[in-house]
């Protein structure tokens, strides 16, 4: 497993330079000037501008920005924005709250998603799994944003029921985005679980042990279920980074203070040094959850080992 883990970590290292290479060019590289907007409605002083560019290497080549950059990433330098606010102390401030957030989503997704697939699996054909089928597709085909919006409007304006915005980001605060946030993935979620225990249910060692005499609370909670979530934790592991970096729509809806509304202004301003800052840390955080799921199945699965 030790082997394994240095491996993969390893394999990680040209991932996280492709990357980050890719997404300092998509910033920085592009036609325009970056500091356009900055003084108002006139022009930014020539010395303002040659200042900034000084500040930002942006006359030197474009290989050489990218190395400096990544000199200073390791060793924790995130950089400064235009209006010399330092980039890992925003990143700091909003990410607890984005990744909150993305915990409450994942968690919802999971306990709900997971257990209407179950459900639904094991009573095939029956009403319980034409109800999760029809619901589900209810899910998929309602963007996120409309989602949002009628919580919001009938469950927080009409009834009274939430606040219809965040004061304070608690995991508490935080339960009816979240539920936003994982109502599509949750849709998908349970179809994958559905679709997955359907298929396992009639396995031979599921026969097995139904032969055995095993009650049937173990058979589908050690057997079937271990088996049948191998597909799901890869969706959940993966979608934990999606959640993360797809929260704009969400965390503007009920004005939650996350990393979410900090990537759209600092999009709107082009602010190109926190662009890039935030971007890379949710790449940081893809590679870490797809090394845990990976490791994850070992623990699922015991046939699966790592040598």
């Amino acid at each position: 497993m030790g082997r394994y883990v240095l491996r993969r970590l390893l394999q990680m290292v040209p991932v996280f330079v492709g990357t980050t290479f890719l997404i300092y060019v998509l910033v920085w590289a592009v036609p325009g000037d970056p500091f356009e907007g900055k003084c108002g409605e006139r022009d930014c002083p020539a010395s303002y501008i040659t200042m900034m560019r000084e500040r930002f290497n942006l006359d030197d080549p474009l290989l050489l920005q990218y190395w400096k950059y990544l000199v200073n990433l390791l060793q924790g330098d995130f950089g400064v924005t235009s209006s010399g606010v330092q980039v890992v102390d925003r990143i700091a401030a909003t990410f607890p709250v984005t990744l909150r957030l993305a915990l409450v989503a994942l968690l919802v997704e999971a306990v709900i998603g997971i257990t209407a697939g179950v459900v639904s699996g094991l009573r095939d054909r029956g009403f319980l799994d034409s109800l999760v089928l029809v619901s589900t597709l209810f899910l998929i085909s309602i963007p996120v944003f409309v989602t949002g919006y009628a919580v919001q409007l009938v469950f927080g304006l009409q009834l009274g029921w939430i606040a219809p915005t965040v004061t304070t980001p608690t995991f508490g605060n935080l339960i009816v985005p979240g539920f936003v946030l994982a109502s599509l993935s949750m849709a998908y979620v349970a179809r994958l679980s559905r679709a997955s225990i359907a298929e396992n249910r009639r396995a031979d060692y599921v026969r097995t042990a139904l032969a055995k005499g095993l009650p049937t609370r173990r058979i589908v909670g050690v057997h079937l279920l271990r088996n049948s979530l191998i597909p799901v934790i890869t969706f959940l592991g993966t979608d934990l980074g999606a959640f993360l970096g797809g929260a704009i729509v969400t965390e503007g809806i009920f004005n939650v203070p996350g990393v979410g509304g900090l990537v759209f202004r600092s999009i709107l301003t082009k602010d190109g040094a926190m662009v890039t800052g935030v971007v890379t840390v949710l790449v940081l955080v893809y590679l870490l959850m797809t090394l845990l799921v990976d490791l994850l199945y070992a623990v699922l699965d015991p046939r699966i080992r790592y040598d």
